[in-house]
């Protein structure tokens, strides 16, 4: 399993912090940047970490600003990318079985790292379930094909 993961100034300091959660679990983590806690904007990294996602087939991101609204914003602009901005282990479990989100979002202001310890692993534990949530998720792709021409070589 192969993770991306990009911040802001406001999710840097979480970073470290679930880079070594990550590896601790063997999962092979990608950092994306930044690189120091200086101002940025989250919507370059935001971009940077879905577009990472998207040119590597199974791998998933992680983005982390400070509420993680507006990082989860700009990820969801990239074609094909399913961001979900999470809050506790259910809503993470959620997102991966129900919409079979790629990336995991939450905003290092709004959740202890306790809580994204545990939305780590609902996240990372969770498989997409299918069945009647495929249907759901093609409409969201299609919704990519009709604004954006994603996904047309696929039909």
């Amino acid at each position: 399993m192969k993770f991306y993961i990009a911040t802001d100034h406001a999710g840097y300091r979480y970073k470290a912090q679930v880079k070594e959660y990550l590896s601790e679990k063997g999962i092979t983590v990608v950092d994306l940047g930044p690189d120091n806690a200086d101002r940025v904007d989250y919507p370059d990294y935001g971009r940077k970490c879905a577009e990472a996602v998207i040119a590597d087939p199974g791998s998933f991101g992680i983005v982390i600003c400070g509420t993680g609204i507006g990082i989860s914003m700009a990820a969801n602009k990239v074609p094909g990318i399913r961001a979900a901005l999470c809050h506790d282990a259910y809503t993470a479990t959620m997102a991966r079985a129900h919409n079979d989100a790629q990336i995991l979002a939450f905003g290092e202001r709004v959740v202890g790292f306790g809580v994204v310890q545990s939305m780590i692993d609902a996240f990372v534990s969770t498989e997409f379930e299918g069945g009647r949530h495929t249907r759901r998720v093609a409409k969201i792709d299609e919704i990519d094909r009709d604004y954006c021409g994603y996904g047309t070589e696929l039909g």
